[in-house]
């Protein structure tokens, strides 16, 4: 039987009042009723305030608080953490939502493995509107190595955070480690992949479900759109934290796995940045990351990192790319 935990739903906005009803009414309907939804709104104006004051008032199980000023992604989840006051914690954003027994099946796997620090599941991906694509969703799951021959207890547990099979939201966790972990504002639109690394770097055991407990919107706007493409991308910090990192010799090969996603998404940034010897080192230092030069994306690098040169040998910024191999460069730059 499911122990009768506490789960504080750490739930962060800005700006989407559009879409924090779906958010919020998926919490409000969780099979686990022992919840609670603690809100931090970083909006700039208040048509969240007052949505919330016009539909979610009374409820006993929301705990909302308009930031004035705002806090920023970091310090606003870091600050739902510790206003949160339950055993177990979950994050979702506000374009996202929960499926209706999602809470109550990552809490149900504490009865089996008491000894449990985290756990997480799959998510649909869905596009604006909220419908599902069950192949994309598939492919998605794939693509983080989330299959069902990985279900589970984690073997190596700090693995799963560096190889990104860890997802951003959705996950259910002690909140005496999350707490302790937090989000770190000095690592920008890269906070919650950050955050994923060390909070798998700091637990003992992991477990990974092979069903569906969450979804996650496929939208244009998010925070790190701003930054995609320019110096402070999230995949350039990511890249700097995990070369960075002190690891056990069991961990270590979970760092090349995570630089063979990183290191070409960071070296076509500082190409087309007008950075072009410092995308030479880190694409030459991390060869791994295209095969050895077997992968054709090193030799259009190359081209980028030639053209970055000679234009500022003249002078002058490069172009943006025209040619079709571009196109399909920008495809595969996908933020974390």
């Amino acid at each position: 039987m499911t122990r009768p935990f506490k789960v504080s739903i750490c739930l962060p906005t800005c700006n989407r009042p559009e879409l924090i009803v779906q958010c919020i009414d998926s919490c409000l309907a969780q099979t686990h009723a022992n919840i609670e939804i603690v809100i931090g709104d970083d909006s700039k104006d208040d048509r969240t305030q007052r949505l919330m004051a016009a539909q979610y008032q009374h409820d006993p199980r929301i705990r909302y608080v308009k930031n004035e000023p705002s806090l920023g992604q970091a310090r606003n989840v870091a600050s739902l953490f510790a206003r949160a006051s339950g055993d177990k914690i979950l994050l979702i954003h506000d374009d996202d939502y929960l499926a209706e027994d999602g809470v109550e099946r990552l809490v149900s796997l504490w009865d089996s493995h008491p000894g449990l620090d985290v756990a997480f599941a799959d998510q649909y991906e869905v596009d604006h509107a909220g419908h599902v694509d069950g192949a994309v969703s598939a492919k998605l799951n794939a693509d983080f190595h989330r299959t069902k021959s990985t279900e589970g207890l984690q073997k190596v547990p700090g693995r799963t955070g560096l190889i990104q099979m860890f997802p951003n939201n959705g996950w259910l966790a002690n909140a005496e480690l999350v707490k302790r972990v937090s989000y770190k504002e000095q690592y920008g639109t890269c906070c919650d992949f950050v955050f994923g690394v060390e909070l798998c770097l700091a637990a003992k055991q992991i477990y990974y479900l092979n069903e569906y407990v969450s979804y996650y919107r496929k939208t244009d706007v998010s925070i790190s759109a701003s930054t995609r493409g320019s110096t402070n991308a999230a995949p350039v910090s990511a890249y700097a934290f995990v070369s960075s990192l002190t690891l056990e010799r069991q961990v270590e090969p979970a760092r090349t796995v995570a630089l063979r996603r990183l290191v070409p998404i960071v070296v076509s940034v500082y190409a087309k940045n007008a950075a072009p010897f410092k995308a030479l080192r880190i694409a030459f230092r991390h060869l791994s990351a295209y095969n050895y030069g077997l992968n054709a994306r090193l030799y259009y690098h190359l081209m980028l990192i030639s053209r970055s040169m000679l234009s500022s040998r003249a002078g002058r910024q490069p172009d943006a790319p025209t040619t079709r191999s571009a196109r399909e460069e920008s495809r595969t730059e996908t933020v974390l």
